[in-house]
């Protein structure tokens, strides 16, 4: 007997039928990323007037945030603990609320206190039994499998079929068979600021070194200096098309890794066509819940690993603002402070925070001498180690409040140091 036949009852042919499952006071739990089940979230947008009372949690979310748009109030209530464009202005004006969690701790809370009433799934296609990949977003996703009480899985044949981790359709509540195309997502732009910032980094990375890279120009143009090392290996939030690159050239092996040696590692996956293509049916990529790519101790069991993250600002403490720009959240903690963290619990590891010296055409200094109110500190002064802009890398452990504050200073933007040192001895940092 074949899957669909095995869960005829369970089959539904539209997104609109499928969300018919959702009642008034559910809390709704949908997938980030490319796994976004964009279809399924506009199908309930569709029914707001006959519901109340829908709570809808997303991280980093990409699509159409209709549910949160003026007009919307007492139909849907929003949260969301990584904002993006679609989804920022709602938090502003106080549709979406905001959750402050380390990414690591998603996994706990979402199996046990914040669990969700219904959760959209988005999977390829399953096996002849039913089995389902969960494709390119496995992160909290298996938590919600865990503890949701109706599930509606998306069948979608656009979804690679990943290593790591699966669903049975057993434990759907809803199977829907539709395809939605994946989101190509670009690497981000590379300027000059993008090229010296990893012309500074490259040098600290060693062959054999185990990374975690973020998104956009910077680890990309990283990635780009890196193609005279060997055996490098990667245990990481996310990557995306950069290292497949390197892999092909034979730089990035993972043959060194002391855990999970010879696989890729992550929780979820962003990038275009060359990612989905390289990773599908890959046994070498492991895709794998965010409470064990994101625990500092699981990452710290890999030797030599080296973080790279990028922030907003950081003052003359060393204390590290990736989350708020005028006192405003814009962004979120992400695995920052996880890896950051997990990094220099590993023998040989290092933790680098990457911060361009102005906004706003070099009229604003991104390193500055104290923040403004109601700034959101992300990575605490007590677990910042290297700090890298465009002008140079400052290793921050062991320094004393003072030494600090000179060697920020000496990565500013020329401009702005003589005023720092003024603010500075102000404050009392530098006499």
């Amino acid at each position: 007997m074949n899957w669909r036949e095995k869960y005829k009852d369970k089959i539904v042919s539209t997104a609109d039928e499928a969300v018919k499952i959702v009642q008034n006071g559910d809390f709704v739990f949908f997938q980030q990323g490319h796994a976004e089940n964009k279809a399924l979230v506009a199908a309930l947008v569709q029914r707001a007037t006959e519901l109340e009372g829908i709570k809808m949690h997303c991280h980093n979310h990409w699509g159409p945030s209709e549910y949160s748009k003026p007009g919307m109030e007492g139909h849907f209530k929003a949260h969301s603990n990584f904002l993006g464009t679609p989804n920022r202005k709602d938090c502003h004006e106080g549709r979406v609320e905001f959750l402050p969690l380390f990414y690591h701790q998603t996994d706990d809370l979402y199996s046990n206190t914040m669990t969700p009433d219904v959760f959209f799934l988005m999977t390829s296609p399953p096996d002849e039994n039913g089995i389902c990949s969960l494709g390119l977003s496995v992160d909290y996703s298996v938590a919600c499998i865990r503890s949701a009480k109706k599930i509606i899985c998306q069948i979608n044949p656009a979804m690679p079929r990943t290593c790591g981790n699966s669903f049975n359709l057993e434990d759907a509540a809803v199977i829907l068979e539709l395809e939605e195309p994946l989101t190509e997502i670009s690497m981000g732009e590379i300027g000059e600021v993008e090229r010296q910032i990893a012309a500074h980094i490259a040098p600290m990375i060693h062959d054999g070194d185990c990374l975690q890279l973020g998104l956009g120009g910077i680890p990309n143009c990283v990635l780009y200096n890196l193609r005279d090392r060997k055996d490098l290996g990667i245990h990481s939030e996310l990557f995306s098309d950069g290292v497949v690159d390197l892999y092909r050239e034979g730089v990035i092996t993972n043959q060194l890794k002391n855990y999970n040696k010879g696989k890729f590692v992550a929780n979820f996956l962003v990038g275009s066509h060359k990612l989905f293509d390289f990773v599908d049916n890959n046994p070498d990529v492991l895709v794998l819940p965010v409470g064990i790519t994101n625990d500092p101790r699981e990452i710290a069991k890999n030797d030599n690993m080296v973080s790279i993250n990028s922030c907003l600002q950081v003052d003359l403490y060393g204390q590290v603002n990736a989350e708020t720009i005028n006192g405003k959240e814009y962004g979120g903690i992400g695995g920052q402070v996880d890896f950051v963290r997990g990094a220099q619990m590993s023998k040989g590891g290092r933790s680098i925070i990457t911060v361009k010296s102005t906004a706003k055409n070099d009229t604003v200094s991104n390193i500055v001498s104290t923040f403004s109110p109601y700034t959101v500190v992300t990575t605490s002064r007590y677990d910042v180690q290297y700090i890298c802009s465009e002008y140079g890398i400052v290793n921050l452990h062991g320094l004393m409040v003072s030494q600090r504050a000179k060697a920020l200073i000496s990565i500013a933007h020329p401009k702005f140091r003589e005023q720092l040192r003024i603010e500075a001895k102000g404050a009392g940092i530098l006499f």
